[in-house]
């Protein structure tokens, strides 16, 4: 029977779960260059075990091409990990209500539609993220920004520019500018994402949006810390984002 969440919390040491808890199990997944073969097999195996993972048994090596080969093992890794020295914030984010909740709420207390622009940044074609958040569809059961009949969603797609986000921000005179970036690699989404800030800063007339980042490698620590308002992860709803930014516009108003 499975451990409750208040009997795994009191374990001081973790190793991932397969068969019986803590026994290790892990499979692991990537791409080897330049080898293939059983040459590719007996690397991946040593890679594994230099990776801490004892015995690992090779599922399949597939040569993919251009002498690189897709490897998938399985194996029970050595090591684990003392919860007691992991510190991490426990405040968690208050649950968004619906859409039909938060329509209203924007209609009795901001008396206006809001607006909010969306895009993928740079060369980023991926648009899964930003589609689920803004399209009327949604995610996970959870209605799109187009669906809410007091939000005005513009999504601009994929491979925008920083300055045709502002350009669109400006004209649309935006409460909100959503940015996805799923694409990482070299940490390119630090540079685009903050070259946006920094060309909001410097150009935009009059007070800016809310600026808000997501995508699969983004933290709302990460997001903070490079000027945005929020930042959101893999499986964020669209009412999280909807109730986020409907929240801070009213606390602006109030302010006035």
């Amino acid at each position: 029977m499975p451990k409750t969440k208040s009997e795994t919390k009191k374990r001081k040491y973790i190793k991932p779960y397969g068969d019986t808890i803590n026994d290790g199990a892990v499979q692991l997944s990537f791409t080897l260059p330049g080898v293939t073969g059983e040459l590719a097999v007996e690397a991946a195996k040593r890679l594994a075990q230099k990776m801490g993972v004892d015995d690992p048994y090779i599922s399949s090596a597939t040569e993919i091409g251009s002498d690189m080969t897709f490897i998938v093992l399985y194996g029970r890794i050595i090591h684990d990990v003392d919860l007691t020295r992991i510190e991490v914030s426990e405040e968690e984010e208050e649950k968004a209500p619906g859409m039909k909740a938060i329509d209203g709420m924007i209609e009795e207390n901001l008396k206006r539609k809001i607006v909010v622009v969306g895009a993928c940044i740079g060369n980023d074609a991926h648009t899964v993220g930003i589609d689920a958040i803004m399209n009327m569809k949604g995610y996970a059961g959870d209605y799109g920004l187009e669906r809410y009949k007091n939000i005005e969603a513009i999504n601009m797609g994929a491979q925008v520019t920083a300055e045709e986000i502002l350009e669109r921000a400006l004209k649309e005179k935006a409460d909100a500018v959503l940015v996805s970036q799923v694409v990482t690699q070299k940490d390119i989404h630090i540079g685009n994402l903050s070259k946006l800030v920094d060309l909001f800063d410097e150009r935009y007339e009059g007070e800016k949006p809310l600026l808000i980042a997501g995508g699969p490698r983004i933290t709302d620590k990460i997001a903070v810390e490079l000027g945005f308002d929020r930042g959101y992860g893999g499986g964020t709803l669209p009412s999280q984002v909807a109730y986020f930014v409907y929240k801070k516009l009213l606390d602006k108003a109030e302010e006035k």
